[in-house]
């Protein structure tokens, strides 16, 4: 009897155990949930690990083995992630909550499409199912960013995970299911697409010179106009690719202080609905695009 109790926590230990063999910092989750299992800080008992202060899960996850082994002799936790400490930037493909539309794309359906639309190849990289039926990308992320939690940053239900945040581990089990490896073993590289879209925004460039104001803003507000009037025209097949090469072309004139980013996405939004896109499928190119542009158009204007 005793054995038998013990087996989902002996799994549950060996998962754990693997994931920080990774060099990936665990911590437990309450047994068959997603919630932290550790105390919060209004119960802190500023003793352990806290007794100079409370210490949150980010802080207290770990690799020792030791600990791990001590922490789950105790229940059958979960094994949550803490992505941050761990160098993971995580791409959580979601599933719509509302299963009442069957024509709302799920996370992995549109995450598919973004790639296409720019060019790219699904990213190969260790990938777990998730216990609702969607995906968790895992990616190293780059030295020298501090990439932090988004939700729809890249499109609709594709969210990420970095520093203050964190994913289930496969091997952990909810009454939703269970959390999964289907493919990969190695967490690759996190691409460099990506990494412009999710960088923190750019500040505001500096105004250009009192001489080119008048000149380069005259140029931008021309550009505005033939973008959006593509746009507004283009063909069905053509009116996504149409609205995303537009977001790019325009989104240099932001970046050098020329167009408030606002002006764009309104005419360019307004633009894509006339052109018979839907409101969401718009908003998804429009951020994904004008983040590309504006990221990789930092520089001087004279160097363009």
């Amino acid at each position: 009897m005793t054995q038998h109790t013990d087996k989902p926590r002996e799994g549950l230990l060996a998962a754990a155990l693997g994931v920080a063999a990774r060099g990936w910092h665990v911590f437990p989750l309450r047994p068959g949930t997603k919630r932290p299992a550790l105390h919060g800080e209004a119960i802190c008992p500023h003793t352990g690990p806290c007794v100079n202060g409370h210490r949150k899960w980010e802080q207290r996850a770990t690799t020792d083995a030791d600990r791990i082994r001590a922490t789950w002799s105790h229940a059958p936790y979960n094994v949550g992630i803490a992505t941050g400490p761990s160098g993971l930037l995580v791409v959580d493909l979601d599933m719509p909550k509302d299963k009442s539309s069957a024509d709302t794309p799920c996370g992995v359906t549109t995450f598919k499409a973004l790639c296409e639309r720019t060019g790219h190849a699904v990213p190969d990289t260790y990938r777990t199912r998730t216990a609702s039926g969607g995906e968790h990308l895992y990616f190293t992320a780059p030295s020298g960013v501090r990439l932090a939690n988004t939700a729809g940053t890249i499109a609709p239900l594709v969210d990420t995970r970095a520093w203050g945040g964190y994913i289930v581990a496969a091997g952990s089990t909810t009454p939703a299911g269970a959390y999964e490896a289907v493919s990969g073993s190695v967490a690759a590289p996190l691409p460099s697409w990506l990494l412009s879209i999710l960088k923190p925004a750019p500040k505001p460039s500096q105004a250009p010179s009192v001489a080119v104001t008048a000149q380069s803003r005259r140029y931008a507000d021309t550009a505005l106009a033939n973008e959006t009037r593509a746009v507004s025209g283009a063909q069905l097949g053509e009116r996504e690719a149409k609205l995303f090469a537009a977001a790019r072309a325009l989104g240099r004139f932001i970046a050098w202080g020329d167009l408030p980013r606002s002006t764009v996405e309104d005419a360019l939004q307004e633009a894509g609905e006339a052109a018979g896109l839907p409101s969401s499928q718009c908003r998804s190119t429009l951020r994904s695009a004008l983040n590309w542009s504006i990221a990789h158009n930092q520089r001087r204007r004279d160097a363009a």
